[in-house]
């Protein structure tokens, strides 16, 4: 019988290949058919690793395929891919289950016209396995050695990073030029790794040693979060299976996520426009700053984000909170408020850890894109800013061309704007000499986000 982990696995990688389904929702769906939490931890770590390694994963496969991969079928294929990350990288996993488990997994889809295909299936495994197993050279490329004038090898670095490391090439090229190998290297190595649970408390209704208490009653080990004031970084159990969650005393949320959050200092009674809100995440942080005292106007575009918005709203339920659908481009309002934020649409390449698929969605034509909407986007916010007032912006990508390029673009157009620096201290090691705040994985072991906060002059 085959693992119902494994087959929940193929099933989400299926849907996220075939863009049947978006990796999130597609979870969601599998984690409920698996009755078993070890299976559905299993099922979870097989999706985000095969995603995280599959241009490894794909190289190895192609060592030991006799056909190239672009002939092997895309059911088949992802057969391989969930079987051969098991191979390289779950050595607690038996390799001869693992083995047998990819063939009936390929026998099951026999039914699409593939029962031939177990054959293939097993010899590809096996062969993966012998290597593995062995010990013997897997083939992956190997980065480059300083020559005798300290210089290393452009290509043969990127060749490493893009295959071994398993990143788009173009991307890493990227990193490559502007940061350097050793940061690069640094940079796949944090997106190949697992993200931890991190916690945002609600400190409208309790306080963070409180939670940290209780939840160390329920049987989860928390850590206070380095950066961000008021998180905590899970290191053992589950709180969201707690009584603590249901009551609404943290919600989940990453660290550098709260950090672009905690930049609106509103004051209570200030107005506040969250342009871009959903899911929900900064909106509950900017309500905590208020006191929930207030208006803040969480909005969005589409009906399927108001309803992901007002979910996470209403399980926290801050009563200064109204929710709005409307486009932040063509805001039907003038000067209203004290702060608007947008925290716009983007490529999302600073999240690749937690959001793996995005490397293989993305392209460099994307860049350009988003940041022509964005420039629109937030042109149309500013209209929103009371004299004196401010307006922040910010991506949780790791490009220029979404971040720094956008507000150069902007300020150049809009002189009554100025770049002011965040002071908070805990915020300094993550601001730039221009002002501008950037995590990256390299310097803060974070999420690479992007902040910028304009002050539109006071007359």
């Amino acid at each position: 019988m085959t693992a119902p982990a494994r087959l929940a696995a193929l099933r989400v990688l299926r849907d996220v290949h075939t863009g049947r389904n978006n990796l999130p929702t597609s979870q969601a769906v599998s984690r409920a058919t698996l009755t078993d939490p070890r299976d559905r931890a299993l099922a979870t770590e097989i999706v985000l690793g095969t995603l995280r390694w599959r241009a490894q994963v794909d190289h190895v496969i192609q060592l030991a395929s006799s056909r190239p991969l672009h002939r092997i079928d895309g059911d088949v294929l992802d057969v391989l891919r969930l079987s051969t990350y098991q191979l390289l990288h779950l050595k607690r996993v038996p390799a001869r289950a693992v083995v047998h488990d990819g063939v009936e997994l390929t026998r099951a889809l026999g039914a699409k016209g593939k029962h031939s295909a177990g054959a293939y299936v097993n010899a590809v495994l096996r062969s993966v396995a012998k290597t593995v197993t062995s010990g013997d050279s897997l083939g992956l490329p190997q980065p480059s050695q300083p020559s005798g004038s300290g210089q290393m090898d452009r290509e043969t670095d990127l060749e490493y990073l893009s295959v071994s490391m398993s990143h788009p090439r173009w991307l890493v090229a990227r990193w490559y030029d502007r940061y350097g190998f050793d940061v690069t290297e640094q940079w796949t190595r944090f997106n190949n790794g697992p993200a931890p649970i991190t916690l945002r408390v609600n400190t409208l209704a309790t306080s963070t040693p409180e939670v940290t208490e209780k939840l160390l009653e329920c049987g989860v080990s928390v850590e206070a979060g380095a950066w961000a004031p008021h998180s905590l970084v899970v290191t053992g159990g589950n709180p969201l299976t707690t009584d603590l969650h249901d009551r609404r005393l943290f919600w989940v949320q990453d660290q550098a996520s709260q950090l672009v959050a905690g930049l609106v200092d509103a004051d209570p009674g200030d107005r506040v426009l969250d342009a871009c809100a959903s899911p929900g995440g900064k909106s509950l942080v900017i309500a905590g700053a208020m006191g929930d005292q207030g208006l803040l106007v969480a909005a969005d575009q589409s009906a399927a984000r108001i309803r992901l918005l007002s979910e996470t709203l209403a399980r926290v339920g801050p009563r200064c909170a109204s929710i709005v659908q409307l486009d932040a481009r063509r805001l039907p309002f003038g000067p209203r408020f004290e702060w608007v934020v947008l925290d716009s649409p983007c490529t999302g390449l600073g999240t690749l850890r937690r959001d793996p698929d995005i490397r293989w969605r993305r392209n460099p034509e994307d860049l350009s894109r988003m940041a022509s909407m964005q420039c629109e986007l937030l042109a149309g916010a500013s209209t929103a800013v009371v004299p004196g007032g401010r307006l922040l912006y910010a991506t949780c990508s790791s490009e220029p061309d979404e971040n720094q390029n956008v507000v150069t673009r902007f300020l150049e157009s809009h002189p009554g704007f100025s770049i002011q620096a965040p002071t908070a201290p805990h915020l300094l090691e993550c601001v730039d000499d221009v002002g501008f705040l950037q995590t990256r994985p390299d310097r803060h072991g974070l999420e690479g986000f992007f902040a910028a906060v304009l002050r539109r002059q006071a007359s």
